[in-house]
């Protein structure tokens, strides 16, 4: 019986197609990943966000169970447009509408890994629209919508079991409760009930006072969102930045998240727009495998 073998030009085809076959599967199951302190110029301080940038939306219960597994408050999703990259972000038990920590990080991974030109790095978010990034000297500035708030005059005493004072004044912005205390010594030695705080028909509750040698001072605490306390929480600051522009009648201001880590924070008043600035450090690059 007589025997055909492949040539040496098909053997090498069928190597060359094995290998990229290979290689494409690699990279669909490894995702890039990149980790950066926000709102801090020192590592090891700030807020730790997760950053990816993908070719294409990977299915939402993946992200969930990627941010879940990258136990940060926040783990961004970015997806490249013509103009624009699409962002998302997840908490490890939730999707959320808007992230201010992981959207500097995101643009700060652009920038410096991406090759990103320029100052201004464009976000669309589809549950917070048009978003924007602008790096000043070595500091990022986010472009967020300015919340708007609502007094509540009722259910005051609610807030006093969730943080063990009773507030001045309470508001409801669109995601959050804030809770105005008297002073920077009450941010900084409340007692969170994270049992109370979690049954908030709300993403979280924001603590803040007049600050001691910034303009205000604030905590942010969570539970229901998978985030105990967040150490820096840039879209708490479209809520405070309106609300203290107003009690202290400026326009720029400076700031302060009194969380272990801690943040300073550069806030700018814009009518509808808020200017929330900060510095950032990558800390790591790395691959997630989700095979």
């Amino acid at each position: 019986m007589a025997y055909r073998t492949a040539s040496p030009s098909c053997l090498i085809e069928e190597y060359l197609s094995n290998y990229i076959n290979r290689v494409i599967s690699y990279h669909m199951e490894r995702i890039k990943i990149h980790q950066v302190d926000a709102f801090t110029d020192t590592l090891f301080s700030g807020n730790p966000a997760a950053v990816c940038v993908i070719d294409e939306w990977l299915d939402a219960a993946l992200m969930q169970d990627i941010a879940a597994e990258n136990n940060l408050a926040e783990t961004a999703f970015l997806v490249p447009g013509q103009s624009h990259y699409e962002i998302r972000w997840f908490t490890p038990t939730v999707e959320v509408d808007l992230c201010g920590h992981a959207t500097l990080a995101s643009a700060l991974v652009l920038f410096d890994c991406y090759g990103l030109t320029g100052d201004h790095v464009q976000f669309h978010s589809p549950r917070s629209g048009l978003l924007a990034v602008r790096k000043e000297g070595d500091m990022l500035f986010l472009d967020f919508p300015t919340d708007n708030l609502t007094r509540v005059d009722h259910g005051v005493s609610e807030f006093s079991s969730c943080i063990g004072i009773k507030p001045i004044e309470v508001y409801k912005g669109k995601t959050d409760y804030i809770a105005v205390v008297q002073s920077e010594a009450d941010v900084r030695t409340i007692q969170p009930n994270f049992q109370a705080i979690s049954r908030l028909d709300a993403r979280g509750l924001i603590v803040t006072a007049p600050g001691d040698e910034v303009d205000f001072v604030s905590r942010f605490f969570a539970p229901q969102s998978g985030v105990p306390e967040d150490p820096v929480t840039g879209s708490a600051h479209t809520s405070l930045t309106p609300l203290w522009s107003t009690k202290l009648g400026k326009t720029d201001m400076s700031a302060k998240q009194l969380s272990a880590r801690g943040g300073a924070l550069s806030c700018r008043n814009r009518q509808s727009r808020c200017h929330i600035g900060g510095h950032a450090r990558l800390y790591l690059v790395g691959e997630i495998n989700t095979r």
